[in-house]
């Protein structure tokens, strides 16, 4: 630990002068020659050397100060975090250290005070953390094991294929084009825009050789999605068995794509679990899509659009493989601890 100290680029520099002197020490050094390395008087090794050796690594922290005696006292911290910890007021969206200090202007106290007493109780009202209430499903675990299992090995005579739509990606162009870099300077890229439209795409990903099919989506409903399906299923050949990864988007488990998949028996679903969506590797081609094409690209129409995710595609096969998962199927080894899969059936490298 204390090795990992001096070696940090994050560690403050008195905490890493600190552990120096206390390794240097075990290793026999005499403390004026520490001194000397440390850059620090003979009193300073001593001090470190020694509270390291009563109190460990907590002999290394500051000692607590008095300071000067506090100007607010409890009732006022008090009523600051409660103030923090509530509802804002209408028509704020969250709490901020100049209005709480409006909302609290009774105790005469700053907004830059309300900062730190905050800060260090560790309330951060400025902050938000989205999260999700998923709905109990007993069969979460099974269906993810399930379609981990496609992935991991491949059923004899068969081809995994994970499917899914990605739309509305925004075909815009800036109205003048971009300055490129050069030393010392980014790329500089005209603020104001063109909208011409969004475009939807339907892809399918062959698990096993990392091949993708993209066709245009001209709109996210079942009657597209089973004309999907029926041209994909024409493109494999007859005798292998279609085992199919979808999540629940509407267009998935609509009647009429259940009727169609009833009819067509050879293709098999897997639907991940309910808010599970990132278990269809698809999503991970739709990343590399994202930040390759689409975060930086300037679009003059949609049809330009449409052609660049293509020949993106394109260069994608060319030199396609397979993801890489490690799951397993068994819980993970930490050290002497297991940390089950169950919460993180599979994750992509």
């Amino acid at each position: 630990m204390l090795e990992d100290r001096v070696r940090a680029h994050t560690t403050p520099q008195r905490a890493a002068r600190r552990a120096h002197i206390v390794l240097l020490a075990a290793e026999g050094c005499p403390a004026r020659q520490i001194a000397e390395i440390a850059r620090v008087d003979v009193s300073t090794v001593v001090r470190w050397r020694d509270r390291f050796a009563r109190e460990g690594l907590a002999g290394l922290e500051d000692r607590l100060r008095s300071g000067r005696p506090p100007v607010y006292g409890p009732e006022v911290r008090l009523r600051i975090v409660a103030t923090a910890t509530s509802a804002p007021p209408h028509p704020h969206g969250g709490w901020s250290h100049r209005l709480i200090a409006h909302h609290l202007a009774d105790t005469g106290i700053s907004s830059s005070q309300i900062g730190r007493i905050l800060a260090a109780l560790q309330v951060k009202p400025h902050r938000v953390r989205g999260w999700l209430t998923r709905p109990a499903d007993s069969n979460f675990f099974s269906r993810a094991a399930e379609v981990c299992a496609l992935y991991l090995s491949r059923p004899p005579d068969s081809v995994v294929v994970s499917v899914d739509e990605k739309t509305a990606m925004s075909a815009r162009s800036r109205k003048y084009p971009d300055r490129l870099p050069g030393p010392g300077r980014v790329r500089l890229r005209e603020f104001e825009y063109v909208r011409h439209g969004t475009v939807s795409v339907t892809a399918a990903l062959d698990v096993h050789s990392g091949q993708v099919v993209v066709e245009n989506l001209p709109r996210n409903d079942s009657a597209h999605f089973v004309k999907f399906l029926a041209r994909l299923e024409r493109c494999i050949p007859a005798g292998l068995t279609v085992h199919l990864v979808l999540d629940n988007g509407s267009s998935h488990v609509s009647r009429a794509t259940r009727a169609w998949l009833a009819k067509h028996p050879r293709i098999v679903a897997h639907y991940t679990p309910k808010h599970a969506s990132w278990l269809n590797q698809v999503e991970i081609f739709f990343s590399l899509l994202a930040r390759a094409v689409l975060r930086h690209g300037d679009f003059s129409s949609r049809a330009d659009l449409l052609e660049k995710v293509t020949d993106f595609t394109i260069v994608h096969n060319a030199t396609a493989r397979p993801f890489r998962w490690n799951y397993e199927g068994r819980p993970r080894q930490t050290g002497h601890e297991s940390t089950a899969t169950a919460k993180e059936p599979c994750h992509a490298r």
